[in-house]
């Protein structure tokens, strides 16, 4: 029992340190909306305390949709996606120079297939970390 307390704690102290790599990380969106909820923003603080942690790295935002809506439409939402993620990072102290946002609309579907439970998972807000 004891060391699965320890286990526990060590694992506990690791996601509260952020020391995980935040590539690929990503926070989701309800349909037709760049809202950040609670739970996106709580990710996204994450994300910042790790750029705090490691200041040579920095992101770029990928803006994602699902399949349904026109390619315009759908590259208009991605683009504030993205960019309300970005906010939130540069709200917390993440320099903006750090951080780039692209959007990919529905052109770039990151989980195959179709109906509710795939589109919610590509309503998304995807961190990419690059090292330039």
């Amino acid at each position: 029992m004891n060391k699965y307390l320890l286990a526990f704690a060590a694992l506990t102290l690791a996601a509260c340190a952020g020391t995980g790599n935040i590539n690929d990380d990503k926070v989701f969106f309800a349909f037709d909306s760049a809202a950040i909820t609670d739970e996106s923003r709580e990710e996204l603080e994450r994300q910042s305390l790790y750029m705090k942690r490691n200041p040579d790295i920095n992101v770029v935002l990928e803006g994602h949709c699902d399949e349904r809506g026109s390619t315009e439409y759908n590259l208009a939402l991605g683009a504030l996606r993205a960019g309300n993620a970005a906010h939130v990072l540069i709200a917390d102290g993440i320099e903006p120079k750090r951080i780039k946002t692209i959007s990919y609309g529905k052109e770039r579907p990151q989980y195959p297939g179709t109906g509710e439970e795939v589109w919610a998972l590509n309503r998304n807000s995807t961190t990419k970390v690059v090292t330039e």
